[in-house]
């Protein structure tokens, strides 16, 4: 499965925000749910302005029971269900 532009565009900043110092974790609220998320951003400031960039939230809990990996068995799909 190939990684969409959006994404890769977003990753390289989130990795120029990260080799510049400007990233932050911030608590922040899912919009849905209400419920707190505890939310990676970058951080811009111009004329003394911060402007906040959220970029994805962290996993509660461990995280390999959150997502499944792409599949080495088949390059374009994702692991049916977790390993045990």
């Amino acid at each position: 499965m190939a990684i969409p532009d959006f994404a890769r565009l977003n990753f390289d900043t989130l990795l120029r925000a990260a080799s510049d110092g400007k990233l932050a974790l911030m608590e922040c609220l899912d919009a849905a749910t209400r419920e707190p998320r505890y939310v990676v951003c970058a951080v811009g400031r111009s004329d003394g302005e911060y402007a906040v960039t959220p970029f994805g939230h962290l996993a509660e809990g461990n995280p390999y029971d959150v997502y499944l990996p792409p599949d080495p068995e088949d390059p374009s799909g994702l692991v049916a269900s977790p390993a045990t």
